[in-house]
C-alpha cells in the first residue's frame, strides 16, 4: 500500500476516488513509568516511555486506516494526516486518516 501526504502521486494517475480511511488508537503508559516520566521532567531530556507509547500508538493506528483502505479495494492512500490529543494523564489517542484511491493500470 502506497501512503503519501500529498494530494497525488507523482507518476502515477488516480482513477477512483474511494473515501476517507481512518484508524485510531489511545495508548496510556504503566503508571511506574509515569511517575518516572514526571520525575524527569525535574530535570529535563527525552520522556523515551512517552515516545516509545506514541510511537506504538502511530504504527498501530496506521496499520488500522492499512486494512480499512484494503477492504475498499484500494492501491493507495493520499493526503494522510496525523493527529493527536490527551484523553487524560498519561493517554493520549492518535488519530490518522487519508483518502483512499485506486491507480491506473
Amino acid at each position: 500500500m502506497l501512503i503519501v501526504n500529498t494530494e497525488s502521486i507523482h507518476g502515477k494517475q488516480i482513477s477512483e476516488v474511494l473515501g476517507l480511511v481512518e484508524g485510531s488508537t489511545v495508548q496510556s503508559k504503566h503508571l511506574g513509568k509515569d511517575l518516572a516520566a514526571g520525575l524527569k521532567t525535574l530535570v529535563g531530556g527525552e520522556l523515551k516511555g512517552y515516545s516509545d507509547m506514541l510511537n506504538d500508538a502511530r504504527r498501530m493506528s496506521t496499520e488500522r486506516m492499512i486494512e480499512e483502505a484494503r477492504k475498499m479495494g484500494a492501491d493507495a492512500i493520499v493526503n494522510v494526516r496525523y493527529s493527536s490529543s490527551a484523553i487524560m494523564q498519561g493517554a493520549a489517542e492518535i488519530l490518522v486518516y487519508g483518502t483512499a484511491v485506486r491507480l491506473a493500470k
